[in-house]
Parts: structure tokens; C-alpha cells; sequence
């Protein structure tokens, strides 16, 4: 048996009939191409195998890598040991895939953001996160919740929160519940603006969220004039598609 590895961030899913609905979960309508992250003992990758995908397995732990390969019949290509983080996506699917996994909770932000560079490939994830975390990207303007993750995350993706896990269902239990989400891409996954622009104005403006945009915003914008009624605002009150009319805004004043 494979051991959970505390530097990894490793907590094992136990449970097969939440592995189940976990999978059951990923609609991947169009889509033969699955990449999971993070498959340790493959009690999600049995249920991927079950389903008419082509599936890939980006695992960085040798030891759950050599149990993959004893206990799962598929090419071995198809095991990937590797960071996920490191890894070029492209050079293992060229087309579009879904992405799925219980992610580490140290990295699952960092996967996120890798998934957003890769977005025009990626339709569609389903994963397993921290509950606050799974709370903070599905979350809507005007909460606490509401932030970086939040704004670059709907810009691009519908988000649904799916359910909540109770630490019992791991091994070991992690000291918080888990959230599943699932991530499906708009049809319009393209901003009508500056997208390094918007993403830096995002940033900014959560970084120092409880001033007014008028003054966490004040390095970008220069000496452009402030009157509008949206620099009165701090970033919680803002929803995506403020912050792409500010993008605009800021973009033609300052070009």
C-alpha cells in the first residue's frame, strides 16, 4: 500500500462511492481526453478507466506511480511521473481535455492558474479542494469570500459548487473539509479587453482589498482622472464584468 506523504500534501480519498459521484461529476461532453492530477492509490482513476476517455494519469510520487503501473492495465505512457506544475500540457494532449483530481491542498491555487494559462484546451475540471478554497472560487460579489481567485476564475469559467466532504473520508483525515467543484468553460472565454491588464487590476485591487480602488489602483492608473463612481468602490463590490469595464477604462485613458 502506498503511504501519504505530509511534504506532498497527501490525503488519500477512501471512500469509493464518493470517488464514484466524483467522476460522475465530470460531464465532458466532447471531450475523450482526461489528464488527472495526483491519482495516488487510483480510486478515481478506476472509475476514469470505466468511462470511454483516453486517460492520462500526472503523478509526482514514484511510490504511487509503481502501484498505478501493478494495479491499473493501461499504457504506461499514460502514467506521467512528473510535477504537474512542471509540466508542458501540450506535450502530453494537444486538443481539448478535462482536467480532474483530488488536488494537494499546497498547490490546488497554483493548478488553478496553470489550468487559466491553458484555458483555450480545457473546457471543463472537477476537483477536490479545501472547502474554503472551493468556497472562495465559486463565491459571488459583495462577500468576504469574494477575491482574486473569484474574479480570474468566472471570467473565464462557470463555476459550481458540487459538495462538501467530511475529513473522515480521507486517510489520513486533513484537519478541514473538503469542497467539490466543477469548472465549465464560457463560450466567450476571451475578454473584450487587455487580459494582462485586467488580471494585474484584479490582483491589485484584492491585494489591498479594503481600501477604495481610487488608492490600491493609483500605481496603474497614473494620473488618469477618478471621478467615476467605480473608484469609489473597494474590489469585493466589483463583478467580473466590472472589472473588465475598468480594464477598458483605464486601457483607452492610459494608451
Amino acid at each position: 500500500m502506498v503511504r501519504a506523504k505530509k511534504h506532498l500534501g497527501q490525503h488519500f480519498l477512501k471512500d469509493k462511492n464518493i470517488a464514484k459521484k466524483i467522476v460522475q461529476s465530470l460531464e465532458a461532453t466532447g471531450i475523450n481526453n482526461v489528464i488527472e492530477i495526483g491519482a495516488g492509490t487510483g480510486i478515481l482513476t478506476e472509475y476514469l478507466l470505466n468511462r470511454e476517455f483516453v486517460t492520462y494519469v500526472v503523478e509526482i510520487d514514484e511510490e504511487s506511480v509503481d502501484f498505478l503501473k501493478k494495479h491499473f492495465s493501461m499504457p504506461e505512457d499514460r502514467i506521467i511521473n512528473q510535477d504537474f506544475l512542471k509540466l508542458n500540457i501540450r506535450s502530453i494532449v494537444n486538443e481539448q481535455l478535462a482536467i480532474i483530481g483530488n488536488f494537494p491542498y499546497n498547490i490546488s491555487s497554483q493548478i488553478l492558474f496553470k489550468v487559466l494559462e491553458n484555458r483555450d484546451i480545457i473546457p471543463e475540471l472537477v476537483g477536490t479542494f479545501q472547502k474554503e478554497v472551493a468556497e472562495r472560487i465559486a463565491s459571488k460579489p459583495g462577500s468576504k469570500k469574494y477575491g482574486i481567485l473569484s474574479v480570474l476564475i468566472q471570467a473565464f469559467y462557470d463555476t459550481d459548487y458540487l459538495f462538501t466532504l467530511n475529513e473522515s473520508v480521507f486517510l489520513p483525515p486533513p484537519k478541514v473539509k473538503s469542497g467539490v467543484i466543477r469548472l465549465t468553460r464560457k463560450k466567450d472565454y476571451k475578454l473584450i479587453c487587455d487580459e494582462s491588464l485586467f488580471f494585474r487590476l484584479v490582483k491589485a485591487g484584492f491585494n489591498q482589498r479594503r481600501k477604495m480602488l481610487r488608492n490600491s489602483l493609483k500605481d496603474i492608473y497614473k494620473d488618469m482622472q477618478t471621478d467615476n463612481a467605480i473608484f469609489s468602490k473597494r474590489p469585493e463590490q466589483l463583478s467580473v464584468e466590472d472589472f473588465v469595464s475598468l480594464t477598458k477604462m483605464i486601457e483607452e485613458k492610459t494608451s
